[in-house]
């Protein structure tokens, strides 16, 4: 009887950016950057922008609270715009990040996140640009939904209970909550997301996915459910400090 495969060892994150700088040097650890500005210029400031407008005219002007409800459709509303108007960026920097995993005859090697939109633009046409895009839209609706509402909605809890003074502590504790609920509704969308983006479809052939639940499914049937949290730590790294706001 032949033994059992060895299981898999688990990476965390630390250990992969070392990685990463052993075998690709410094620069891998910033690629797709200009994409990722790109990015949190057009998604970041819309949603925020919109999410801002929309609880200033939904707040009950004598309580000055808004409800959970409302809170929620705000941020469902601002996420989906704010994700329309920065997918492009988004496919790109997903490109841009994944290119050093690919083999060299298959990299892409845009230079910078100009370029990849160009290149997709006339090699894949402009639709390409919105690849995943309803992947995209879901996904930040779900974040901005749970991040912001969840923010404003602890904040108050901890405000209404005494339990802080309104200050950085208040704004802090609240922040890491909502980026640990954000984290828990939003990292499964993330990772279909990502291997939707990053599929590549030669010519004549059949896609890696049919859609967003054929992958969701290919995922789970091969690697299992927890699969669909991988990258957990990273996120909650970078949704916990983001939402601190007043």
């Amino acid at each position: 009887m032949p033994p059992p495969p060895p299981a898999a060892v688990r990476v965390g994150p630390v250990a992969t950016g070392i990685r990463i700088f052993q075998t690709e040097g410094v620069a891998a650890l910033f690629s797709g950057v200009s994409a990722t500005v790109l990015r949190q210029t057009l998604y970041s400031t819309t949603r925020m922008g919109l999410y801002d407008i929309l609880k200033q005219k939904w707040t009950d002007q004598e309580t000055k609270t808004m409800p959970l409800a409302r809170k929620i459709a705000a941020g469902l509303i601002a996420g989906g715009i704010g994700a329309a108007v920065g997918n492009p960026a988004d496919v790109a920097m997903v490109r841009m990040q994944a290119d050093g995993r690919l083999p060299v005859a298959q990299r892409r090697n845009y230079t910078s996140v100009v370029d990849a939109i160009t290149r997709m633009s006339k090699q894949e046409g402009v639709t390409s640009l919105w690849r995943g895009s309803s992947l995209t839209v879901n996904r930040a609706m779900l974040v901005t939904a749970s991040q912001l509402a969840s923010y404003d909605q602890i904040k108050e809890m901890i405000l209404a209970n005494g339990l802080m003074k309104d200050g950085l502590g208040t704004h802090v504790a609240a922040s890491f909550s909502a980026g640990f609920v954000a984290a828990v509704v939003s990292n499964p969308v993330d990772v279909i997301k990502t291997r939707v983006m990053n599929m590549k479809v030669e010519p004549g052939q059949k896609p890696p996915y049919a859609g967003a639940l054929d992958c969701a499914l290919k995922t789970v049937k091969a690697e299992g459910p927890m699969a669909l949290y991988k990258g957990f730590i990273p996120t909650i790294s970078r949704q916990g400090p983001f939402t601190v706001r007043n």
